[in-house]
């Protein structure tokens, strides 16, 4: 009998490599799937993709280029002219937010998915970092399953496994610490490369995770007063 398949949305960061780390320990053979959208932190994302791959023993990967998010701008990720937030998360929708990204992932994802004959597409969405983020909810990924199996051949039954969307950080770096994830090859930082600012909304969401698991986070900082 053929081994289930899982299709894994990995960005490099903690909670898309921790998702992928329980798809693993639930008995599915991972196929790894990156985006490179012309991010600020591009060049670290995907190293760290391939870096966690490799020690997840991963043999099928997908990165994949998406310039025309670029082209599209309207995000802080993205356009070098908006700055990024580092005053700490604010109410609604923040200048980081990338229209319809996961949106555009989990299509794709779903593209694979049908060609590999996978049952199950993993994504690491997160409700207490959506920060207004309309992609990172329940009720999105609900209606994109729908969406996907009714865009699809019959035969292909997919589900969108979210096992982080209702942790906390401290829970996510609790939950990688006992699992022993690397954590030391994820990157969160929303603007730097080489060392993580510690003051952008994901470096404040991470650090606060770690202090309140009481942990150390194994990259370096900028600064870690956030």
């Amino acid at each position: 009998m053929a081994q289930k398949k899982a299709v894994c949305i990995m960005s490099g960061g903690m909670d898309s490599t921790l998702a992928a780390y329980l798809m693993r320990d639930e008995g599915y053979d991972i196929i790894g799937v990156h985006f490179s959208y012309a991010q600020r932190t591009q060049k670290k994302e995907y190293a760290s993709f391939h870096a966690i791959c490799q020690n997840l023993h991963i043999k099928t990967r997908y990165a994949l280029p998406l310039d025309f998010f670029g082209m599209i701008g309207a995000s802080a990720l993205i356009d070098t002219n908006i700055a990024v937030p580092t005053g700490g998360i604010e109410a609604g929708v923040p200048a980081t937010y990338v229209p319809f990204r996961n949106g555009i992932f989990l299509s794709i994802a779903t593209a694979i998915a049908e060609k590999e004959n996978a049952e199950v597409l993993s994504i690491g969405v997160v409700e207490e970092d959506s920060s207004g983020y309309p992609d990172c909810t329940k009720a999105f990924i609900e209606s994109m399953t729908q969406s996907i199996n009714l865009g699809t051949k019959e035969r292909t039954r997919l589900r969108i496994a979210t096992p982080l969307v209702n942790l906390t950080k401290e829970e996510i770096v609790t939950w990688s610490l006992q699992r022993e994830v690397p954590l030391h090859l994820t990157w969160s930082c929303y603007q730097n490369e080489t060392l993580a600012c510690g003051v952008c909304d994901s470096c404040r969401l991470r650090l606060k995770g770690f202090a309140r698991a009481n942990a150390s986070d194994p990259i370096a900082y900028e600064q870690t007063d956030a």
